[in-house]
């Protein structure tokens, strides 16, 4: 890969990241208030109905699910602005053929081409 589509997908990982830096953000705060009430500014410490708080949890483990995942991609998307740096990004870390671009372009962190992806996937 040259330098110039090099620095195209480091654009875009830098804006995905930052995007999703934004998501993790909103998913963090949105999961961490306690509970209904709280989050829509009531004092009252009357309890509320038993669904209500089931409810409640389950958006919870819902929204920091979704933060393990975000994570996880910021996570690969480090990884691929690290091999860009490096001269490696747009090579499968498994068979170390060239990563397709339209791979690339549907999902720039991708560190495996599709045939290893598949076979890692069991597909």
């Amino acid at each position: 890969m040259n330098r110039a589509e090099a620095t195209v997908y480091k654009e875009r990982l830098l804006a995905l990241r930052s995007r999703m830096c934004g998501d993790v953000d909103q998913l963090r705060e949105n999961s961490l208030r306690k509970s209904r009430s709280e989050g829509n500014g009531e004092m009252s410490s009357m309890p509320i109905h038993m669904a209500d708080i089931g409810s409640d949890n389950y958006e919870q483990e819902f929204s920091l699910s979704l933060m393990e995942n975000e994570g996880a991609a910021l996570d690969k998307i480090q990884l691929s602005l690290d091999r860009i740096e490096e001269g490696t990004y747009g090579v499968c870390d498994d068979c170390g053929a060239k990563i397709p671009k339209t791979r690339l372009n549907a999902i720039p962190y991708a560190t495996q081409c599709v045939k290893c992806a598949s076979q890692q996937e069991g597909v």
